[in-house]
């Protein structure tokens, strides 16, 4: 135990410069970078609805995140994302159905849907890799069927509902600037109260509140900048919602310490009385959950549900997580380094738009960029 400890403290020591470092310059490098070849780049409506699209990515790969802890992987999700947003836009628009109820269905057969892969991964001793590569086909298969190959809106006639106001309403300002006032106070309390045990424990704890203040500026630097366009994009919101329940499930809860426990070591998890299967499930659960609210968001960011809706999305969250840290073999990685991540992918998408970059060229971009990420995760997995 303690040559472990030994050998393990240098190799930690010299992870933590890379990881936290690398991906910053990464993304300072990409916003200089499409800034210098695009004068509206750093535009506020560009800048908005850059907000937007990282909070859709966000959100899909938050929900990636609880499934690669545990050291599994969702294949589906992208194609989930597609049939989920489908199935309500075909009853709101082809149906007349109420967009809330609507809605509420397309979470009800997420949930059920996930909720059956898990217990078959678990139960049945399936990897997911498999599970999740045939819903992936089944799910793209059956969004097509649903839409009849057509562009499905997420309105009838162009009328404003729920399901179309999820990306076209913003907060107004001075809400936005109460809401981050708000937010800077709860979490200077947090860490007020978590530098007092600290200091009880005779932990040093100054950093907390440098933390704080840099948080704090972030943030109001975040709605300045949104407030320069419409306010605060909706789907901001729904990202700090999922965002902080995440980071709450993931730090401050047995669910989970049970999922860094099981992708650290799931052998040592079940003698420790860790129950992997319950755990297991429910993160898969709540992937489904996930997977209904960025179906919903993806959909009416685009308007309509169309066959490309989703297309390729899991591969865009895999590579959030992997970028901001997550380890694939799963047991490590953050909520703060998963945002991190969609961030560099979500902009550099954007700028690629914003270059009228070909779509062949984007697939190749994509894919070297996720290439690069789990090269870096091996390579620093086996120091």
């Amino acid at each position: 135990m303690t040559t472990q400890t030994l050998s393990t403290t240098p190799i930690t020591a010299r992870r933590l410069p890379f990881r936290a470092l690398a991906m910053p310059l990464a993304l300072l490098a990409i916003f200089v970078y499409f800034t210098v070849q695009s004068s509206v780049f750093l535009s506020s409506r560009n800048l908005s609805m850059l907000a937007i699209e990282v909070s859709i990515t966000a959100v899909l790969a938050l929900g990636m995140f609880l499934i690669i802890l545990p050291g599994h992987i969702d294949l589906s999700a992208g194609s989930g994302v597609g049939l989920i947003g489908g199935v309500s836009a075909v009853l709101v628009f082809e149906h007349a159905w109420p967009a809330p109820l609507a809605l509420l269905v397309g979470i009800i057969a997420a949930a059920i849907i996930w909720l059956g892969m898990g217990s078959i991964i678990i139960r049945e001793r399936v990897p997911a890799f498999i599970i999740t590569l045939g819903g992936l086909l089944v799910f793209r298969g059956l969004h097509w069927l649903v839409i009849h190959n057509a562009t499905v809106p997420v309105s009838r006639g162009g009328e404003v509902n729920l399901y179309s106001m999820l990306t076209t309403y913003y907060l107004p300002p001075i809400a936005g600037y109460m809401l981050a006032a708000g937010v800077v106070l709860a979490l200077a309390a947090v860490r007020w109260s978590e530098y007092r045990r600290r200091k009880a424990s005779g932990i040093d704890g100054e950093q907390l509140f440098l933390q704080t203040f840099v948080a704090a500026q972030t943030l109001f630097f975040f709605v300045l900048i949104c407030n320069a366009y419409r306010g605060i994009p909706l789907p901001a919101l729904v990202l700090g919602c999922v965002a902080f329940l995440a980071y709450v499930l993931t730090t401050q809860t047995p669910f989970g310490r049970y999922l860094y426990a099981i992708g650290g070591n799931e052998e040592a998890a079940v003698v420790s009385g860790v129950p992997v299967a319950k755990v297991t499930i429910g993160a898969f659960l709540i992937m489904g959950l996930i997977v209904a609210i960025t179906g919903f968001l993806q959909t009416a960011y685009s308007g309509a549900s169309t066959t490309t809706v989703g297309s390729l999305m899991e591969l865009d969250a895999v590579a959030a997580c992997v970028i901001g840290g997550t380890s694939l073999k799963g047991g490590r990685g953050t909520v703060g380094g998963v945002l991190l991540g969609a961030l560099i992918m979500a902009a550099l998408l954007n700028g690629m738009t914003l270059l009228a970059v070909s779509p062949e060229s984007k697939y190749i971009a994509r894919g070297i960029v996720l290439a690069l990420a789990v090269w870096a995760d091996v390579r620093l997995g086996k120091k």
